[in-house]
């Protein structure tokens, strides 16, 4: 569709640096001024629990739902794509899942979190994403690959099974039992009206991604990676596009990472948010980096972050997604279940009960 809209003097390369700043913009403002972030939504107080749980699962249905019916409209295929190989890498998926889910929380907050905090003064925000783009990168190409080469050696062959558009009652069916599921526990949520306007937004924005680099950027002469809303290649590509902008050329990634900050940036500024942050003691910068590390090596083993996995990769129906995204819940709830244990009292001391250091605000 891209020769048809009349740009002369933009290749479908450089039309998508512009899509992913497009979209980065509007989901770093949104992102901000709801908080959204999956994070929250699992191991936060519980009253943040539900407001989180309530804003993420409908950004889903509507993610769910757009995704498929542009599918069904033939507008986009996801044929080939890495989340719907026949061969499941369960392991490397279990694996990572659990590790970035474990490092979410040791950090306070996912990837995407972090980037919209970055926008907003988080000084600790910017030094995690660094050190998860520079894991991302070595576990994609550099002295870790081999672990994600041997973890990924591990499938199941799953055939047609790989989507559960395979599955008897075809993609419309199971499309619409996963969108009516997460609608109905976000409208119980109690989260805002306006939360909740802003969350289908966001999950638009999932849509946005997907058709604009499958369907109205696509070229044959001049084809482009099929992308959507995601952190963890995209974060890697910025920091080396940074340091080498020479040789590494820009793309829709680092377009959309550009966008976050800045539309972060803009509506904390407008909403007096804005505020510098940094870390408050070495302990607390030793478990921000080791939760780093641990998003940076698990996001790439898992195939994508709460966003790249979850929020674009569920809406495709993908089995190997679906199955990320439970291991990065499983690693948040069973890390905050571990980190509340370490700082519960011990019964029965002789002394005052310890109290718990007060973690930073998100």
């Amino acid at each position: 569709m891209f020769e048809q809209l009349g740009f002369e003097t933009l290749t479908p390369g450089e039309a998508a640096i512009g899509l992913g700043l497009a979209l980065g913009l509007l989901f770093g403002a949104l992102a901000e001024v709801t908080r959204f972030c999956l994070r929250r939504a699992v191991a936060g107080t519980e009253g943040e629990r539900r407001e989180a749980r309530g804003v993420w699962l409908l950004a889903l249905a509507v993610a769910i739902v757009g995704v498929q019916a542009a599918v069904a409209a033939g507008w986009i295929g996801f044929d080939g794509h890495r989340f719907l190989a026949a061969d499941l890498p369960w392991l490397a998926i279990l694996t990572g899942g659990a590790l970035f889910g474990a490092g979410m929380v040791l950090t306070r907050g996912c990837v995407s979190r972090l980037t919209v905090l970055s926008g907003t003064g988080n000084l600790r925000a910017v030094l995690v994403l660094l050190v998860f783009a520079a894991v991302a990168h070595a576990t994609l190409k550099g002295v870790l690959a081999p672990v994600r080469t041997a973890l990924g050696s591990v499938t199941l062959p799953l055939g047609e099974g790989a989507s559960l558009a395979g599955l008897p009652g075809g993609a419309m069916l199971w499309a619409g039992l996963l969108a009516v599921v997460a609608l109905g526990v976000a409208l119980r949520s109690g989260a805002s009206a306006r939360n909740m306007v802003l969350a289908a937004g966001i999950g638009l924005l999932a849509v946005a991604g997907w058709v604009g680099t499958g369907y109205v950027l696509y070229d044959d002469f001049d084809p482009i990676a099929m992308e959507s809303l995601s952190f963890t290649s995209p974060s890697a590509e910025t920091l080396f596009w940074v340091v080498a902008s020479t040789s590494i050329p820009a793309g829709f990634g680092t377009g959309l990472v550009g966008g976050v900050v800045a539309g972060a940036l803009m509506m904390s500024l407008i909403g007096g948010r804005f505020r510098w942050q940094s870390f408050e003691s070495p302990a607390q910068t030793g478990r921000y980096l080791a939760g780093a590390a641990l998003m940076g090596m698990g996001g790439v083993l898992a195939g994508g972050c709460t966003l790249g996995a979850g929020l674009s990769g569920v809406p495709m129906l993908s089995v190997a997604a679906m199955l990320a995204l439970a291991a990065i819940v499983a690693g948040a709830r069973l890390t905050a279940m571990g980190l509340g244990e370490l700082t519960r009292p011990i019964s029965g001391s002789a002394g005052s009960p310890a109290r718990p250091a007060a973690l930073p605000a998100e």
